[in-house]
């Protein structure tokens, strides 16, 4: 409620994230409007009784001069925001199949740019978790078991070498519970160095004592145990943090610690924890349609799986057996 008692009304915003040959569409607000003079993702307001599709075939022309296929328009986040005087659901889709020369329709600058050069500064909060899911790849590597020492780098390689669909560069999270924390260490440091040289980036897992930046890693993923006990964010800006839920009260903290991603599951029955009913797609979509940060499904799935996942409003999926060879 507003200081004299009146309901601030939720606008519901529809937002196209238009790729086109690894850049994104990207305009600069009008220094008169809410948030002037900030880049943006072109869109606009979702009329009565039209869908978010229709908002942004029409939006995007009307913008950019752009036609937009409806049917190559996939979900990517939905992003609720409160400015303080004024409410926000940021509805976002992506293309890659726009069809026309972009050029500003109303006077506003449009430019293409690459995800890497998306600055957090540079647009209005409520946007940022769209930044993170274009950095995002769609799939999320769990490493098995694996060795310390020579042996484990061996496989890491190996399963690094092998092709997979989905966006490169990968990341990797580094899971080893068992493993003495030394060990681990001494690993993380050789594993960050194959990561790199196959262009994906390093994340360790356990709790924040295991986060070094001398190691070279891109980030820290958080288990649910580890991320219950903080209220800050654990590790600087610049880096990925990610926390493993499982409903949306875990889905919620981890927004409130500054985590960039979660991981969400089981989505399906897994070997690894035969007892931990699954939440199945319905739940996992009800679930990402309330979250802000992107979400990438866990449990049970592999390449099969993500495009249902990404249909959901998922980033994609998380996992170790469609990639990491058991024996």
């Amino acid at each position: 409620m507003s200081g004299t008692g009146t309901a601030i009304r939720e606008v519901h915003v529809a937002v196209g994230v238009i790729a086109r040959a690894g850049r994104i569409l990207i305009a600069r607000r009008p220094d008169h409007v809410h948030q002037g003079g900030l880049l943006e993702f072109p869109g606009g307001k979702v009329e009565a009784g039209e869908t978010v599709q229709a908002a942004l075939v029409r939006e995007i022309f009307e913008e950019t001069g752009l036609k937009i296929p409806p049917d190559t328009l996939q979900p990517v986040i939905g992003i609720r925001h409160d400015y303080g005087d004024k409410r926000v659901f940021l509805d976002v889709w992506r293309t890659d199949r726009a069809e026309g020369e972009a050029f500003g329709r109303e006077g506003q600058p449009v430019n293409w740019m690459r995800p890497e050069d998306l600055k957090d500064h540079d647009f209005p909060v409520a946007n940022r978790p769209i930044i993170r899911a274009l950095r995002l790849p769609s799939l999320l590597a769990v490493t098995g078991d694996i060795d310390t020492g020579d042996t484990g780098i061996r496989q890491l390689r190996r399963a690094l070498g092998e092709p997979l669909k989905g966006a490169s560069p990968r990341l990797v999270l580094l899971r080893a519970p068992c493993m003495a924390v030394e060990d681990y260490r001494l690993l993380a440091g050789a594993a960050s160095d194959a990561c790199e040289s196959a262009g994906a980036g390093l994340v360790l897992h356990g709790s924040p004592a295991v986060f070094d930046d001398s190691l070279g890693a891109a980030g820290l993923h958080l288990p649910w145990r580890e991320a219950e006990k903080l209220d800050v964010r654990p590790v600087p800006d610049g880096v990925w943090l990610g926390v493993s839920c499982h409903d949306a009260v875990q889905i919620d903290h981890a927004v409130a610690i500054g985590a960039d991603y979660v991981t969400l599951g089981p989505v399906k029955p897994t070997a690894t924890h035969p007892g931990t009913p699954a939440i199945g797609w319905a739940r996992f979509r009800e679930l990402v349609s309330r979250a802000t940060i992107p979400v990438f499904g866990l449990g049970g799935l592999d390449l099969s799986d993500l495009d249902q996942a990404r249909q959901a409003g998922g980033q994609g999926i998380a996992g170790i057996r469609y990639w990491w060879s058991q024996n």
